[in-house]
């Protein structure tokens, strides 16, 4: 996989990275200016449709989860080809102000590095494919897939991989602002609605009934008192907390929002168990608690030693990077559970993801967009071998 990184590194002419990192800009820009919450993507999946028609990609077509697919034909398309993929939704409400701002070689923008710039990386690998007049070894399918973030759980990688898994052999996927890192191995995530229902009652009149905030509150001061392993890393976060009437109202109705996470998900499983039984010892007569999972992402991992693993450093190592090696939870732990070879890389970096001031570094971006050209290259050749 190194010698083909290196041999596509030293055949191509890469005097048009100035103008496709400008390209790549303007492209998250527009990208990042269509409002797309995660469930509400329609209007960012027919831009990107849009595009993949105007840069001459085949089969385009947008799922009833406002996936898009498109697929640039490979000199052996019989053989599996190569996924790459980009979510398209964001963490940020539709009527967000969605202003940009440029200062220092820094872009702000909300959802603008996450995941915005991601997919203009992927559009502009395909540009860059096309004005080299490049084909590559085998089928390269583009992907840009929904419902990445918040309870999204995956949902459109999911669907996607089980579209195309019969013929791809290979992921590449990425996000924005995760240049210099290559991910490997995904982390196994539980999301858990926990919620609770007492009485209720006027505060003064009824003082002495279990309420439901209280009734939460308590519950998740013991989840807060776990220790969770450090090897498997696992965490735990209540992240929303929601219910109650009135300030002098007893609550009937409470609950939060609790997410689990572990490098293992036999680990993830005992600290999930652990808090089930801290909800059944909270319970009462007059408490009573309710656990929903809305959220399930699958654990998977390929070893440092992997082909494609090595070859994403190598592409690093091309570009003057010296990569790290990582492991989250991003799309990839959808093929990566199915025993699929993937790696999450990026474009640029950037900062304050999830925030209105996230901002992406302008200067990576050449060097991001080289690094992915002979990556993807690199992968579907070795697929051919």
């Amino acid at each position: 996989m190194k010698q083909l990184i290196e041999k596509y590194h030293q055949q191509l002419d890469w005097s048009w990275l100035p103008e496709g990192a400008q390209w790549s800009i303007e492209q998250a820009i527009a990208v990042q200016q269509i409002p797309a919450p995660t469930f509400e993507e329609k209007l960012r999946a027919t831009y990107v449709a849009d595009q993949f028609a105007a840069l001459g990609l085949r089969d385009i077509e947008i799922d009833n989860l406002y996936n898009v697919y498109g697929r640039l034909a490979g000199k052996h398309d019989h053989r599996p080809g190569v996924m790459v993929s980009a979510h398209t939704d964001t963490v940020f409400a539709g009527d967000t102000d969605l202003k940009i701002r440029r200062e220092n070689g820094l872009i702000y923008g909300p959802g603008l590095g996450d995941n915005s710039m991601g997919v203009a990386g992927m559009l502009c690998l395909a540009y860059c494919l096309q004005r080299l007049g490049i084909r590559p070894e085998c089928d390269l399918w583009f992907v840009a897939n929904t419902r990445e973030e918040g309870l999204g759980d995956l949902g459109g990688m999911k669907a996607a991989f089980q579209r195309l898994k019969n013929r791809i052999s290979s992921v590449v996927n990425l996000e924005g602002m995760a240049f210099g890192h290559v991910y490997h191995a995904g982390i196994a995530v539980r999301r858990l609605h926990i919620t609770a229902q007492a009485e209720g009652g006027h505060s003064w009149l009824n003082f002495g009934r279990s309420s439901a905030i209280h009734g939460v509150i308590e519950l998740g001061a013991k989840i807060m008192a776990l220790n969770p392993a450090q090897q498997p890393r696992t965490t735990f976060n209540i992240g929303l907390i929601e219910g109650g009437q009135s300030i002098n109202t007893i609550a009937a109705e409470a609950g939060f929002w609790l997410d689990l996470r572990s490098e293992q998900s036999s680990e993830l499983a005992k600290i999930e168990e652990q808090v089930r039984q801290l909800v059944k010892k909270t319970e009462r007569a007059d408490l009573r608690f309710q656990i929903e999972v809305v959220g399930d992402r699958p654990a998977g991992m390929i070893a440092p030693e992997h082909p494609l693993v090595r070859g994403a450093l190598a592409a690093l190592e091309i570009v003057g990077l010296r990569g790290t090696l990582e492991n989250g939870s991003t799309d990839a732990n959808v093929p990566l559970a199915m025993g699929y070879p993937a790696v999450t890389v990026g474009i640029t970096r950037g900062g304050n993801a999830h925030r209105l001031d996230e901002y992406i570094e302008t200067q990576p971006i050449a060097a991001g967009l080289h690094q992915l050209v002979v990556l993807t290259l690199a992968a579907c050749a070795f697929q051919t071998l």
